[in-house]
């Protein structure tokens, strides 16, 4: 044991969920968790906001939403934290699982408020709200359903949320959305910023240690930040006009309730589910060398979906549990669960102080843009590398490839789908749920073994 993790605790302490460090190491441990996840936590709401028109670069008058939906983000994010570290009956697993806003969701979102303002977040927080309850239900079964989705599947449907975002990544490095058509699109001066984040990301990723290595992404956006400051990219009328300290507010956006979205969310949060069943054992097995319970499982998956449930009440997106941070977990060797209540709680302060959600605002969408690249990057990747774990035999070739085809064909061409009921057509455009129904279908009824053609 290195002699940093000596000071902490002994090996049986620093294994232990219920063992609590001294306070003077506790809260930098627990604010290192937020730093991991900060900018991934925000960042849906971003992008939901920014596709409906009032996010960033947009000017407007509902920009304030965007301001409200990024606090919502910290705020939930840290409740639904404290659901899965402290717990109250069976909700949470009583483990050092850090909740966040999901991106798997974002291309479900996307097709439904495209260019339709605030006036389609109703029809999103129902649909939500609904994905919750449907995810919390799944806890006493989910065990016995991880059958329906192997690697092959969730390799598939994880490398397809990554494809779906790459072209936001670039959008947004560009000039963003409300700049397509204008001659600041893709101008030298924004690329320019977006490559001082990606590669300022790159380099502390890979040639540091540490916190500087785990928060690489953040760094990266205060170095672009800075960069974009002196060229006079960044205002901060925002974060003079927010208000010091606010409440959420119930039913910020309404709720609405239509079957083709709520359909899309319950299809999405089976599969976050299973994403979290993963996420669990990943904990127990990297910090404490054992197996997940069956009771921590259900556990987690109640605090999942209560958390997005809760949240969509309150205008906020759904929670998952957030993979970076069982990393960080298996990389400082401490087990503690108070170590995340206690970042937990910093989210809890930061969401009710709508100055963050302004100063968050104040980032310039290219600056942003460099950012998502490499997280999106990355959520493809993750799903690549699932996929790695797969026996590429016929039958899961012929898998892969008809999901793909059919799920990233009618992400490409939209119009394919023209004469479909328009919000059959949104969703089934996003690519994501049809590639993974179709993925999950055929793993279930084709038979194990294809013989190869002579």
């Amino acid at each position: 044991m290195s002699n940093r993790n000596a000071s902490l605790g002994t090996p049986e302490q620093l294994r232990d969920p219920n063992y609590m460090p001294k306070l003077g190491s506790a809260i930098p441990l627990g604010i290192q968790h937020v730093l991991a996840m900060f900018v991934s936590n925000v960042t849906p709401a971003i992008i939901v906001a920014g596709a409906a028109g009032f996010g960033f670069g947009s000017n407007s008058p509902d920009f304030f939403n965007l301001i409200y939906m990024i606090q919502m983000s910290m705020l939930f994010a840290g409740i639904a934290t404290l659901f899965q570290t402290i717990g109250f009956g069976p909700v949470g697993a009583k483990l050092p699982i850090v909740q966040g806003t999901s991106f798997a969701f974002i291309p479900i979102m996307i097709p439904l408020v495209a260019g339709k303002g605030v006036e389609a977040m109703p029809i999103v927080m129902g649909s939500v709200f609904v994905g919750g309850i449907f995810h919390a239900c799944l806890a006493p079964f989910i065990g016995k359903l991880r059958f329906a989705l192997p690697p092959l599947v969730t390799g598939i449907v994880v490398t397809m949320i990554g494809l779906a975002l790459v072209k936001v990544g670039i959008q947004y490095a560009a000039g963003g959305v409300p700049a397509i058509g204008t001659p600041e699109y893709g101008s030298l001066q924004n690329w320019f910023v977006a490559i001082v984040v990606i590669v300022t990301t790159l380099g502390f990723k890979f040639f540091t240690r540490g916190l500087l290595s785990v928060a690489a992404v953040l760094i990266g956006l205060l170095v672009g930040y800075v960069v974009a400051y002196f060229m006079g990219m960044v205002s901060f009328i925002n974060i003079v006009l927010a208000s010091p300290f606010a409440l959420p507010n119930p039913i910020h956006f309404g709720i609405e309730f239509t079957f083709a979205a709520i359909l899309g969310f319950v299809l999405m949060a089976f599969i976050s589910a299973i994403e979290t069943v993963g996420d669990v054992s990943g904990i127990t097995e990297g910090g404490a060398g054992r197996a997940a319970t069956d009771k921590e499982i259900q556990g987690a998956t109640y605090a999942d979906g209560l958390g997005s449930a809760l949240a969509g009440v309150f205008g906020a997106l759904p929670n998952t549990s957030f993979s970076q941070n069982v990393g960080l977990i298996a990389m400082t060797g401490v087990m503690s669960r108070h170590v995340v209540t206690i970042g937990a709680i910093f989210l809890i302060v930061c969401g009710l102080l709508p100055k963050v959600g302004a100063s968050i605002s104040t980032i310039p969408i290219e600056v942003l843009g460099g950012g998502v690249i490499v997280m999106f990057g990355m959520v493809a990747s993750a799903g690549v590398r699932m996929l790695s774990d797969v026996t590429w035999n016929k039958r899961n070739m012929v898998i892969f490839a008809t999901a793909l085809s059919i799920g990233l064909g009618l992400q490409l061409e939209p119009e394919a789908l023209q004469h479909l009921p328009s919000t059959a057509k949104v969703l089934l455009s996003s690519g994501l749920l049809p590639a993974a129904v179709i993925a999950i279908v055929l793993n279930l009824i084709l038979p194990e073994e294809i013989e190869d053609d002579s």
